[in-house]
C-alpha cells in the first residue's frame, strides 16, 4: 500500500458538475482530492480488504438474533423499548437490507482492524462506486497509470443488481428522503435512485421535513401519498426520538435501510462482537464504559456519533487527542489502533457490503488520527508491479 503522487484530470471539476457531483468542494475546503492515489496489490485487496469484509460482516449478521431477544442488550445499545417489538419483527421477517460500510485501519503491513460499522445511513458511496472509476478509466486513457491498473470496485453492477433482487419485497409506493438542504445527502440519495430506476424500481424523492403523518397513522409525502416503503438518509435513532418516532411501528411503512439495522449501527456492536470473538485478528478489544477515567492506549466513543465527532483518543505513549460534537450519551472504549500516516496524512478504509458481498473500498483521509466529516476523499488503484515501481 502506497499513497502516490498524480497529476489531476484537467476536467475533473467538469465532469463533476455534469455527473451531479456537487459536494465534491464542501465549504470551500476540498472533499475529492485526485492529486494522489492509493496503490494496493491484488492480495491485499483480496485477503486483506474483501475476504476480512465479508468475514466481519456475517460475523456482525451472526449476533443480530441473539440481540434482538435479548431486553437486556437492547437496553444496554440505548434503543427505546416501544421500538423493540418493530425491530424483532423486521428481522424474524427478514427484511430485506441493501448496504453497509465497515471502517478500517490499514497500512498494507498487518491485519486490517474494524473500528466500526456504518450500516443504516453510510455516506460517500457515490464518490466510491461512479466518480473514482471515472477516474481509473481517464487517468489509464491519459497513460498516468497503466493499462492493466484495475480497482476494488463492483458497486455500481451490485447496487442495480441487489435493487433488482429486493424490488419483490419493497411495498410500494418507494420513497428515498434525505435531509433538504445537505447537498451531500441529497446527492447521494439521487445515486441511489439512479441505481434504483435501472433495477426498474419507479420512486420519487421526498425531503424528510416533508414527510407527514396521516390521521390513521400512516407516513405520508407531499401529495398525502401512503409510502410503502422509505429509503431514509437519516439515523433511526434519531427518527426514534423524535415527535413522529412512536409511530413508526404502527405506521406500516417498511425501512430502507430496516429497522433491524439498528443493531448493527450501533457502536454497542463492537464490544459484543469482541466478547463472540476474543482475540480475533481483524478486531479490537472494546467493552461498554463504565465511566472511568481513560486510560492511556483506549478510545472512547458514543453509541451513536458518528462522522468523528466526540471521540475522545488517548494513545499508549501518552498523547491524546479529542474532537467535539453533539453526541452524549452512553460510551463504549475500543483498544487504540492509531492510523497508519502516509505524506502525513491518515488513511481510513471505507470497505462498503452490498447485499451480503464486500463489493469495493473508498478512502478517506485526515490530517489528523481522527476521522471527521471534513476528511478528503482520496481514489485508488490495484497495481501489481516490481515493489516501490509505480505510475504517477
Amino acid at each position: 500500500m502506497r499513497r502516490i503522487a498524480i497529476t489531476p484530470r484537467g476536467d475533473w471539476r467538469a465532469q463533476a458538475a455534469e455527473c451531479g457531483f456537487d459536494f465534491h468542494t464542501i465549504d470551500g475546503a476540498p472533499y475529492w482530492d485526485e492529486s494522489a492515489y492509493y496503490a494496493f496489490t491484488l492480495r491485499q485487496i483480496e485477503d486483506d480488504l474483501e475476504d476480512t469484509s465479508a468475514e466481519l460482516h456475517a460475523m456482525a449478521l451472526d449476533l443480530v438474533e441473539d440481540i434482538v431477544r435479548d431486553a437486556q442488550l437492547l437496553e444496554r445499545l440505548a434503543i427505546p423499548q416501544f421500538a423493540w417489538s418493530w425491530i424483532a419483527e423486521s428481522w424474524q421477517q427478514r427484511q430485506p437490507h441493501l448496504y453497509g460500510r465497515l471502517d478500517l485501519a490499514y497500512d498494507g503491513r498487518g491485519p486490517a482492524k474494524l473500528y466500526e460499522l456504518n450500516y443504516d445511513t453510510p455516506t460517500s458511496l457515490f464518490e466510491a462506486a461512479f466518480f473514482q472509476w471515472q477516474w481509473l478509466e481517464d487517468q489509464r486513457a491519459a497513460q498516468r497509470l497503466p493499462a492493466q491498473a484495475d480497482q476494488f470496485n463492483s458497486l455500481h453492477e451490485a447496487l442495480v443488481a441487489r435493487f433488482g433482487q429486493i424490488a419483490p419485497a419493497l411495498p410500494g409506493p418507494l420513497r428515498f428522503a434525505a435531509v433538504r438542504d445537505s447537498t451531500e445527502d441529497r446527492g447521494t440519495v439521487a445515486y441511489l435512485r439512479d441505481c434504483a430506476a435501472q433495477a426498474g424500481l419507479q420512486s420519487e424523492f421526498v425531503a424528510i421535513e416533508d414527510i407527514g403523518l396521516s390521521e390513521d397513522g400512516r407516513f405520508t409525502d407531499l401529495d398525502d401519498g401512503v409510502i410503502g416503503t422509505l429509503f431514509k438518509l437519516y439515523p433511526l435513532e434519531d427518527l426514534l426520538a423524535e415527535e413522529f418516532g412512536r409511530a413508526l411501528p404502527a405506521s406500516g411503512v417498511q425501512l430502507l435501510e430496516p429497522a433491524w439495522k439498528a443493531v448493527l449501527s450501533n457502536k454497542g456492536l463492537l464490544p459484543l462482537l469482541w466478547q463472540r470473538h476474543r482475540g480475533h485478528p481483524n478486531l479490537l478489544e472494546a467493552h461498554f464504559d463504565d465511566g472511568a477515567p481513560l486510560r492511556a492506549g483506549w478510545v472512547r466513543k458514543p453509541l451513536h456519533s458518528r462522522e468523528g465527532a466526540n471521540i475522545a483518543l488517548h494513545l499508549a505513549d501518552g498523547g491524546w487527542q479529542e474532537s467535539d460534537g453533539p453526541y452524549a450519551g452512553p460510551c463504549i472504549v475500543q483498544a487504540a489502533h492509531p492510523l497508519t500516516a502516509f505524506d502525513g496524512r491518515y488513511p481510513l478504509i471505507g470497505s462498503w457490503v452490498i447485499g451480503d458481498s464486500a463489493c469495493g473500498i473508498g478512502i478517506r483521509e485526515d490530517d489528523t488520527r481522527i476521522t471527521r466529516d471534513s476528511a478528503r476523499f482520496v481514489p485508488h488503484a490495484i497495481i501489481d508491479k516490481a515493489p516501490g515501481v509505480f505510475y504517477a
